[in-house]
């Protein structure tokens, strides 16, 4: 795909190919390792802003970072405007020169608080979010659908709304609300909204090779693509997308693995490597046989050995 450098508010972000903000995996190690193939911005697991503001402790855990990753965004959601800003200007958050607003997320106990895709329902409140948002200093980007279905297609009008609140970059991911994950991207609701904006437009949705990222942007004309899902099954998916070198699939393990226990414990550290483990064997021979000896060990000592003999 056309690499290029985008700028976002006072900021440059070298290329335009994102990693996309995925619950439960885009933590510090994971986004170390995709930055390193090559991801231009990686965002944090999203975090809640009430979490932040009442001092959660697994919330602050999200936010872990440090000078060896580099220029990363942190991810928020909520539905006050001013429990938002709180959180833009949390300690937490300092290290993070962008932070992005979900309102596209489609998890029912996130939408039925009003959080996440919940908000495209309800686009002035989105607008004051990010209104409130910007007032403290951050470079605000949103991440959202193209509506809640497909008889409330969004995506243009809502555009515009969060442009003209402030935000500095959006990214759409192009389903909606009621599909999550499933069937095909509408690339010609993300090409509306970028013929309707002049802030940067992110493509996201159904990236899982270089083929798939071009295609996604010409059909577009968005000015990058975030990848997803397929960056679970293989993080080296970035190398191909920005003609990074690639290294064998052992050595990316144990780099992850490494990165992981630096900053978790080792129950998490094996639980999330085993998960992790489990989607890089996808297509291997005897790939079943290998996810149950993998979900049974119990150290990440355990799981080095079995990823030894897979991809020793």
């Amino acid at each position: 795909m056309r690499l290029r450098a985008l700028k976002v508010g006072n900021v440059t972000i070298e290329n335009n190919v994102f990693l996309a903000p995925l619950a439960g995996y885009t933590n510090y190690a994971f986004r170390r390792l995709c930055k390193g193939y090559g991801a231009g911005l990686c965002y944090t697991e999203m975090v809640s802003a009430k979490g932040l503001k009442y001092g959660s402790e697994n919330t602050e855990e999200l936010l872990y970072t440090d000078e060896n990753e580099g220029l990363t965004a942190a991810q928020i959601f909520g539905s006050d405007p001013a429990i938002l800003r709180a959180a833009c200007e949390h300690e937490k958050l300092q290290p993070f020169p962008i932070v992005d607003i979900n309102m596209g997320c489609p998890v029912p106990k996130i939408y039925k608080n009003g959080e996440g895709s919940a908000l495209l329902e309800n686009p002035i409140l989105a607008e004051n979010i990010v209104k409130e948002c910007v007032k403290s200093g951050k470079i605000i980007t949103v991440k959202f659908r193209i509506g809640i279905n497909g008889d409330n297609l969004i995506t243009e009008e809502f555009a515009r709304r969060m442009e003209g609140a402030g935000a500095s970059l959006i990214t759409i991911h192009g389903r909606t609300k009621d599909k999550i994950y499933a069937g095909d991207v509408n690339y010609r609701e993300i090409a509306a909204a970028k013929r309707a904006v002049q802030i940067p437009v992110i493509a996201n949705g159904g990236v899982f090779s270089d083929t798939d990222s071009v295609w996604l942007l010409e059909e577009t004309g968005a000015d990058g693509v975030m990848v997803a899902r397929a960056a679970l099954f293989d993080p080296q998916i970035f190398c191909a997308l920005t003609n990074t070198p690639t290294e064998n699939r052992l050595e990316m393990f144990q780099k992850q693995l490494k990165w992981t226990g630096q900053v978790c414990d080792e129950r998490f550290t094996t639980v999330f490597m085993r998960k992790m483990a489990a989607f890089y064997v996808k297509g291997t021979r005897g790939a079943a046989a290998y996810k149950e000896r993998l979900f049974q060990a119990q150290s990440p000592d355990e799981i080095l050995a079995i990823a030894q003999e897979i991809w020793g």
